[in-house]
């Protein structure tokens, strides 16, 4: 049986990864202020692909995985910044991620 592919789906998933991108770009520009434009720019098109994919998908899937920016946020934290995973923050992330797989299952 072919898996149909949910557009939706991965235009949230790309909305959470640009979204996290200009956080992280924001937290840079703080220091060096020529970096906030970038990170306006990251975080607007990551709102452009956030309204795409509510068009293409129900709200109840698509919003819960921009969840995943947590995901993509710890691993900035920890390659950029230097900040440090913890078991606590690791067990987090995997129980949010359980919730948002179930929660935005949908036949």
């Amino acid at each position: 049986m072919a898996m149909k592919i949910r557009i939706g789906i991965i235009l949230m998933l790309i909305s959470a990864f640009l979204t996290a991108t200009g956080q992280l770009i924001w937290k840079i520009g703080v220091n060096n202020f020529m970096f906030l434009p970038i990170g306006f720019l990251f975080y607007g098109f990551g709102a452009i692909f956030m309204i795409k994919s509510f068009e293409k998908e129900k709200l109840v899937v698509a919003y819960p995985l921009m969840c995943t920016s947590y995901l993509i946020s710890m691993y900035y934290g920890n390659f950029f910044l230097n900040e440090i995973i913890t078991p606590n923050k690791i067990i987090a992330v995997i129980l949010i991620i359980i919730g948002v797989f179930f929660n935005s299952y949908d036949k």
